[in-house]
């Protein structure tokens, strides 16, 4: 998968996809990150259930959010409790 913690940047993260992104994927993985710590994946609308699924299997805090293009940091960050789908997924 094509895998980054850099600012959102517009196109899927699905490996091999080039659609535009409509949903944020922010996500941490709390063996390795501290609760300040977030990542952010894009998915487009064929694969955000995918890439949501791929996280929340491993345990990972997931929170799944519409895509803005000025996006560049989640609102807060992830807790414990923050394994929701979010909207849409």
């Amino acid at each position: 998968m094509g895998l980054s913690s850099a600012a959102p940047q517009g196109g899927c993260s699905r490996a091999g996809c080039r659609e535009g992104a409509a949903w944020r994927i922010d996500w941490r993985n709390p063996k390795i990150h501290s609760e300040d710590r977030v990542k952010t994946w894009l998915a487009c609308d064929d694969h955000v259930e995918y890439l949501r699924d791929f996280l929340a299997s491993r345990s990972f805090p997931v929170r799944v959010a519409p895509f803005e293009a000025t996006d560049a940091a989640p609102a807060a960050p992830l807790g414990r409790d923050a394994r929701s789908g979010g909207e849409g997924a």
